[in-house]
């Protein structure tokens, strides 16, 4: 099939997430949604903000309309096979798919769909869903295939653990008896790690020496981390290299935390967590007791950070100093605890370019555009 992922209207509550892409393109379990579609053999594109569009471009002719957070099963697809001209697919209230190439076209007959289906509508759905996401991506990806072998030197515990080649763990302990272990090619677990599944270790990605992972944990490509991590998704291209401890949390690209940066993950009166609200401009109750940090691409923390529970902090931020900062950190700004001031575009633009060519990518075209982009619609945030 053809099919459209459409951002539709939990795209604004993602944030800040997708500032920089479209909601089909975030990652929860080993893949992102887009890729839980085209692993199927599946033609996908997206129909999301017009800043975006050259970088994540639409499908021709699509067949079908999706919301882009609905995480397909076999169930679901087949319903959007069957659909017909004018039809709509509803799960509960919800319309979730749509016949054409039209998501706003007008119904007039309603499908229900009864079977249960995952859908990202909001940042803790990241890690909150991550251990079914990672369950249902784990199959899909290693069905009749046999994987790797893991080096001796490790003590295996269960049996799900599949290591693509290239992929490799030296004298490490991997339980994956809570969850299964996935590491894509290229992959590594370096001496002395400890890992509780479920974890996805994307394309190039490390687990450095002794590090501490509690699942599910996702990884994406190129990734280095340190310390300890619990039920944490980090989209790819971003390093948490040192001691310290991330949980809870769900980073975009290109971040990085500085050597003992932490973030707390539950109140210390186990209340339900408030979080910034890019919809409401305010502080928002999430319903989650444990919510850690919620970061956009591109943004830093100097050493010995300490992130508050529910802190969110936006597109290309700087955090550094002494003490807990903010609660929310606007796009492009600079500072800490005692304040925080207006990041320059193009010193954001420099640093940017300077870490995304250590990946032997750089800052031009369309991925410079977005951040220009995001740069003008953030600026209200910064006042």
């Amino acid at each position: 099939m053809r099919i459209s992922l459409v951002d539709g209207p939990s795209r604004n509550h993602l944030l800040p997430l997708t500032f920089t892409r479209p909601v089909a393109a975030l990652r929860c379990g080993i893949l992102t949604i887009e890729e839980k579609y085209s692993k199927r053999g599946h033609q996908t594109g997206f129909a999301t903000e017009s800043y975006l569009q050259q970088k994540f471009p639409e499908v021709q002719d699509a067949e079908v309309s999706v919301l882009g957070g609905v995480c397909p099963t076999e169930g679901f697809l087949e319903a959007l096979a069957a659909l017909k001209t004018g039809e709509g697919l509803y799960l509960d209230d919800q319309l979730i798919a749509v016949s054409g190439a039209d998501f706003n076209a007008t119904i007039t007959k309603s499908v229900v769909f009864n079977e249960s289906l995952l859908i990202i509508e909001r940042p803790w759905d990241l890690w909150t869903k991550n251990a079914e996401a990672m369950e249902a991506d784990f199959n899909l990806l290693t069905e009749g295939r046999d994987s790797a072998p893991v080096d001796p030197s490790c003590t295996v515990i269960g049996d799900r653990i599949f290591l693509e080649e290239g992929a490799k763990a030296t004298a490490s302990i991997l339980n994956t008896t809570s969850g299964p272990i996935y590491l894509a090619a290229h992959a590594e677990i370096m001496e002395g790690c400890v890992v509780r599944g479920g974890l996805a270790l994307g394309d190039h990605s490390a687990l450095k020496l002794a590090t501490k992972i509690y699942g599910a944990t996702t990884l994406g490509p190129h990734c280095k981390v340190g310390g300890e991590v619990n039920n944490s998704v980090l989209q790819g291209y971003s390093n948490k290299g040192h001691d310290g401890f991330l949980g809870n949390s769900a980073l975009g690209e290109w971040c990085n935390l500085g050597a003992d940066t932490n973030n707390s993950n539950l109140k210390n009166n186990y209340d339900a967590v408030k979080a910034w609200s890019y919809v409401d401009k305010r502080f928002a109750l999430t319903g989650q007791q444990f919510c850690g940090l919620i970061m956009g691409d591109h943004s830093k923390s100097g050493i010995n950070t300490m992130f508050n529970t529910g802190t969110v902090v936006g597109v290309s931020a700087n955090i550094y100093g002494a003490g807990f900062p903010r609660n929310f950190i606007a796009s492009f700004t600079w500072g800490g605890p005692q304040g925080t001031t207006n990041y320059r575009l193009d010193k954001a633009l420099d640093t940017a370019d300077r870490m995304m060519k250590r990946r032997g990518l750089e800052v031009e075209g369309a991925e410079k555009a977005i951040l220009e982009h995001v740069h003008q619609i953030t600026e209200e945030f910064r006042r």
